[in-house]
């Protein structure tokens, strides 16, 4: 499979099988659709009005040596392979992270919360130490042989319950010597009741820390107000910064949602940005179309403006020695995923689940108080194992969408809970939410071929091969 674009002046062709990339001039880039259907001569015929007949038999022969070398028009390697990785993955039943609602309540009044200001269509409650105890002793007896081991302490606002917080992870530090395992903790936070204890604690204790803003102080005021109405951005921003220069600008990011309120919403990446933050991810907005801040499809050219835009302007700071990260726009084209992670996306259902204040288990925190998707709970343990199935055997094969697209090994198909709200199949994916992934990672591929050329040097270009 082939995927060719042009994209800030460059035009890109990307094997979607092997994962090449290739930059080509106008001549090869006319020649590589016409390549497998039709001979040297025929092609030359075909494109005599724009290229010489000798400016085409030179391209044809670069497309044709890239063929034979396997770096374009390739297999797919994986499809005989899914059904085999599938069935081990069901047989292991591996569980390696989970996120833990350590609160269902929230002091902000953020208008697109999913979880409705931390309720999950449910009441409000706490996590209490012995439940949290509880799901890390079900991670670990369901980890198998894995060593490190992932928790997200998630609300609702988790630092509502700090106290909870401090003891679960004082017992994972102690589960880790008996059972020669590793707990990475994360935190996710709007920054109210964050203050220098909870820093310093989650500096010792927590890998990465999620840092939740929109950008701009009017975008953010407006989404994420308290509940009188006040906005919050002037208490947590400095608070935020602190944080970030506290963890020498790694091993976190400030994270935040664009709405139909911000559709240039670009410029809520580069604020952040000039405030010295160098891990950023401004995410669309997912919500039904009635609401007034949904995207709609109408949108979609702007939006993708928006990329193109903070795309060249990434290239322009990084080459000036100030880039930051994008984490939509990060991508690895050496290694990447794992192959089954490729194929089958977050492992949500299977490999991870969310557990709520009172121990009952879902695949993932966006289906918390969907009954359906109830798998079971710290007590019991998973009591619905045709749900694992389900998500254990949904990956890019099955979904009907995903087979022809080129961004299937980087999306993996998607976001499940996204596909079911909007369509009612975890194998139904969300399109607006594709066309925006599709986007992104042309954005994403576009800007390695740019730095790459360039001569900027990093550990993830190595098989972009530029042609021109």
């Amino acid at each position: 499979m082939i995927h060719q674009y042009k994209n800030n002046g460059y035009n890109i062709v990307l094997d979607v099988n092997s994962g090449s990339v290739h930059v080509v001039d106008d001549v090869a880039y006319d020649v590589i659709p016409l390549f497998e259907e039709n001979s040297k001569e025929d092609i030359a015929l075909m494109l005599a009005g724009k290229y010489s007949a000798e400016a085409v038999s030179e391209a044809y022969d670069e497309v044709k040596a890239l063929k034979d070398a396997e770096e374009l028009f390739t297999g797919d390697i994986y499809e005989p392979f899914i059904e085999k990785f599938t069935e081990q993955k069901a047989k292991d039943n591996i569980v390696k992270a989970m996120c833990l609602h350590i609160a269902h309540d929230c002091n902000l009044a953020c208008k697109y919360c999913f979880a409705e200001e931390g309720e999950y269509h449910g009441r409000r409650a706490l996590m209490s130490a012995e439940v949290g105890r509880k799901a890390l002793d079900f991670l670990v007896a369901n980890s198998g042989q894995r060593r490190n081991l992932e928790v997200d302490f998630f609300g609702g606002e988790p630092l509502m319950n700090f106290d909870v917080v401090k003891e679960i992870v004082r017992y994972g530090r102690e589960l880790e010597g008996v059972h020669d395992k590793k707990f990475r903790f994360t935190m996710t936070t709007n920054g109210v009741l964050l203050n220098d204890e909870v820093l310093d604690f989650v500096n010792k204790e927590c890998g990465n820390l999620v840092l939740s803003v929109d950008g701009r102080r009017e975008i953010h005021d407006l989404m994420r107000p308290f509940r009188n109405g006040a906005g919050s951005y002037d208490l947590i921003m400095p608070k935020f910064v602190k944080a970030a220069e506290s963890r020498n600008q790694t091993n976190y990011y400030v994270r935040g949602t664009f709405t139909r309120n911000n559709l240039d919403f670009s410029k809520d990446v580069l604020s952040l940005a000039d405030m010295g933050f160098k891990q950023i991810s401004v995410e669309p907005v997912v919500a039904e179309e009635s609401e007034d801040y949904a995207l709609r499809e109408e949108d979609l050219p702007q939006i993708f403006e928006e990329y193109d835009k903070l795309a060249a302007e990434m290239i322009r700071r990084e080459k000036e020695g100030r880039g930051f990260n994008f984490f939509h726009f990060m991508i690895d084209l050496t290694g990447g995923p794992c192959v089954y992670k490729r194929l089958s996306g977050c492992g949500c259902g299977t490999e991870y689940l969310a557990v709520t204040p009172w121990g009952d288990f879902y695949p993932c925190h966006q289906f918390v108080g969907h009954e359906e998707f109830l798998m079971g709970n710290v007590d019991d343990g998973i009591v619905r194992p045709d749900i694992r199935h389900d998500f254990n055997y949904s990956n890019v094969y099955t979904k009907d969408k995903c087979r022809d697209c080129f961004c299937k090994f980087y999306c993996s198909g998607g976001c499940s809970a996204n596909a079911y709200n909007f369509n009612g199949s975890i194998d139904e994916p969300y399109g607006i939410a594709c066309r925006l992934q599709q986007k992104r990672v042309e954005c994403a591929v576009m800007i390695k071929c740019a730095l790459a050329d360039e001569g900027v040097t990093a550990a993830d270009y190595g098989n972009i091969e530029v042609h021109c």
